[in-house]
Parts: structure tokens; C-alpha cells; sequence
């Protein structure tokens, strides 16, 4: 599909995910990419991580980063409070983190600036 984009890691640009896989974005607190499905080259950790500051305060959840240089991507949350719940499960990609190539122009552009439909879990 040429409206495509695959999301690349800003470190090393291996493929993590597509905006086939894209369920919603999160723009105000977090500016995150919410998938369902992202690639093998995304792992995530066994321990569960607590949220100490910022928008992910009282959160746990379990970070996700690239297999190939091992930047932090992302997080998947295991427990959330009432306003992320909804992100409860979802490969949540942060946008600093990750460069997106738009197959129909066959551009690289920061995910920031990279306008997807509008999509959302609620």
C-alpha cells in the first residue's frame, strides 16, 4: 500500500513497525504511536518497570527497545492510571524515538511531523 509508512529506529533504522499496525496516537503527554503489531526486532524486557516522574507516574510497564542497538522505543503498559488505561497492551512507540519512511514518496521524516489519520482506542 503506497499511503504506507514503516517506523524505523531513530539509532540504528531497523524496521519496527508499520502504520498498517497503528491504532492510535497519544500527542499531549507523551507523544507516543500506539501499535498492535510491531516487528521481531522489537523486545521488551521481563521486569516490570514503575514510573517514578512525568506522564508515566504510578505506571508499571515493561520497556521496549530495538534488537539491533538497543535504544529504548517504547513501553507496553501492564497498569495504568484511568487516563492511559486505554493504552493498556498496545506497543506504545515514542515518536523521539523512532523515524518514519513514507513509502508513497519515499521520504525519512521524524515521526513528529509525519501526519497519520486520525485513530483512536476510544
Amino acid at each position: 500500500p503506497e499511503d504506507c509508512t514503516m517506523f524505523q529506529c531513530r539509532g540504528c533504522w531497523t524496521v519496527l513497525g508499520d502504520s498498517l499496525h497503528l491504532c492510535a496516537q497519544e500527542e499531549k503527554r507523551i507523544g507516543l504511536l500506539v501499535c498492535f503489531k510491531v516487528t521481531n526486532d522489537v523486545v521488551w524486557e521481563d521486569t516490570l518497570m514503575l514510573g517514578l516522574e512525568g506522564a508515566l507516574l504510578g505506571c508499571t510497564y515493561n520497556a521496549l527497545s530495538c534488537r539491533s542497538c538497543g535504544l529504548i522505543v517504547g513501553f507496553i503498559l501492564y497498569s495504568a492510571s484511568s487516563d492511559l488505561a486505554n493504552l493498556r497492551g498496545f506497543f506504545c512507540l515514542f515518536k523521539d524515538s523512532i523515524l518514519c519512511y513514507v513509502l508513497k514518496n519515499q521520504m525519512i521524516l521524524e515521526a513528529s511531523k509525519v501526519n497519520f489519520p486520525d485513530v483512536t482506542l476510544k
